[in-house]
C-alpha cells in the first residue's frame, strides 16, 4: 500500500474557475505518487463545492467550508485536517505543470529541507496584462530574483503562491500568522529562527494566473510595501536596504522629470538606460513589442505602489507608540 507523502493545501475565496483549471491541471500530472487536495472555502459567497465534486471520482479531495478568517488562517486549517507529512500550499490562481511534483519529490529525496519556495511563470495562454505583470513581479532587473528567478538557494523566502512545508516545521511554528500580506516571509523568518533552513526548487515553477487589473496590481504591490516595514520590526535582522530601492527608484524619476524644466538632463538619461535595457528583455523574453511596453507601466506602478506603501508605513511605525496592529488593522485578520 502506498504511503499517504504530501497533502495540497489550497484556501480559496469566491474563485471557483480557478480551482477548476488549477484541479484540471492535477490530473495532467506525471509520476505514480499518492497525494491529497485539501481545499478550504474561506466564508466565500460563491463557492467552488460543485466543481470540486466533478473531480471528486478521479482526484483524492477533502473540501472544507469555515467562516472567513484570511488565508493564512486558512491554510492554517488545512494543515491541521491533511493526513500527509508534508504540505504544499498553492494559490488557486496558480496552474501546475506535468512535472511539478516529479521535480519536488525528486529535490526533497536527494536533499531534504523542511520547507521550500518555487518560482511562477506565466503560461502561454496568459493574457498580455498578466504576462507583463509576471515580467515585473519575477524580473532580475526589478525583484533581484526574490521570487525564485534566479540561483539564490539558501534562506529563500518562499510566497504561498508556491510553498512546501513539512508537518514538523508546521507544528513547531504554528503556521502562518494573522497578518496579510507578509504571513509568508514571517513564518521563513520564524523558521530560521527556530533553526530550519529553507531553499529555493527552481524546477518547481508554477504558472502564476494572477487575475487582476492595473488597479488591483497597485493596491497588491502597495499594500506588500507597507508590511515589509512591520516584518523588519518584527525580525530586525531581516532588514536591508533593498527594501528602501523601490522607494529612491521612485523618488529618482520624480527628481529627474522635475529636473528637465531646468534642462538638467543626467538624471533622466539613466532612466532612459534602465527602461531601453527592460524593454528589450521584455521584448525577448515575450516575444511581444505589446507586452514589453505593458511591462514597463508595469514596472512603474510596482515601483510607486510598494516605494509609497514601504516610505508610509516605515515612517508611521517610526513616529507612533502604536502595535502595527494598531497602526494598519486592515493588513490584519482578527
Amino acid at each position: 500500500m502506498k504511503v499517504l507523502e504530501y497533502s495540497f493545501i489550497i484556501p480559496v475565496y469566491n474563485r471557483p474557475n480557478e480551482i477548476k483549471e488549477l484541479l484540471e491541471s492535477f490530473l495532467k500530472l506525471n509520476g505514480d505518487f499518492y497525494f491529497e487536495i485539501v481545499i478550504v472555502e474561506d466564508g466565500s459567497s460563491e463557492t467552488s463545492k460543485s466543481v470540486v465534486d466533478v473531480f471528486s471520482s478521479q482526484l483524492n479531495i477533502s473540501y472544507y467550508f469555515k467562516n472567513n478568517s484570511g488565508p493564512g488562517d486558512s491554510r492554517n486549517f488545512g494543515m491541521t485536517n491533511a493526513k500527509g507529512n508534508y504540505f504544499i500550499i498553492l494559490d488557486s490562481d496558480v496552474i501546475l505543470p506535468e512535472n511539478y511534483l516529479m521535480n519536488v519529490d525528486d529535490f526533497l529525496n536527494n536533499t531534504y529541507y523542511h520547507c521550500f519556495g518555487g518560482p511562477d511563470a506565466a503560461h502561454q495562454s496568459f493574457t498580455n496584462l498578466q504576462k507583463a505583470i509576471n515580467f515585473s513581479m519575477t524580473s532580475f532587473l526589478t525583484t533581484g530574483g526574490i521570487r525564485g528567478g534566479n540561483e539564490v538557494i539558501e534562506n529563500f523566502q518562499p510566497r504561498s503562491f508556491n510553498m512546501g512545508l513539512s508537518k514538523k516545521a508546521f507544528e513547531d511554528t504554528r503556521g502562518f500568522g494573522k497578518i496579510h500580506p507578509g504571513e509568508d516571509p514571517d513564518l521563513s523568518l520564524r523558521l530560521h529562527k527556530l533553526g530550519y533552513k529553507t531553499t529555493l526548487i527552481k524546477k518547481a515553477s508554477v504558472f502564476h494566473k494572477r487575475r487582476i487589473s492595473w488597479k488591483k496590481f497597485y493596491n497588491q504591490v502597495h499594500k506588500f510595501g507597507m508590511v515589509r516595514p512591520i516584518l523588519n520590526q518584527w525580525h530586525p535582522t531581516s532588514k536591508s536596504v533593498v527594501y528602501w530601492l523601490p522607494s529612491f527608484f521612485s523618488l529618482g524619476l520624480l527628481v529627474a522629470l522635475f529636473l528637465l524644466i531646468f534642462n538638467i538632463e543626467f538624471l533622466v538619461y539613466i532612466y532612459i538606460l534602465y527602461f531601453g535595457l527592460a524593454f528589450i528583455v521584455s521584448v525577448v523574453s515575450n516575444k511581444s513589442i505589446g507586452i514589453a511596453f505593458q511591462s514597463l507601466l508595469a514596472i512603474c506602478i510596482q515601483f510607486f505602489g510598494y516605494g509609497y506603501g514601504f516610505f508610509k508605513s516605515t515612517f508611521k511605525i517610526m513616529l507612533s507608540n502604536k502595535t502595527p496592529e494598531q497602526l494598519f488593522p486592515k493588513l490584519f485578520f482578527k
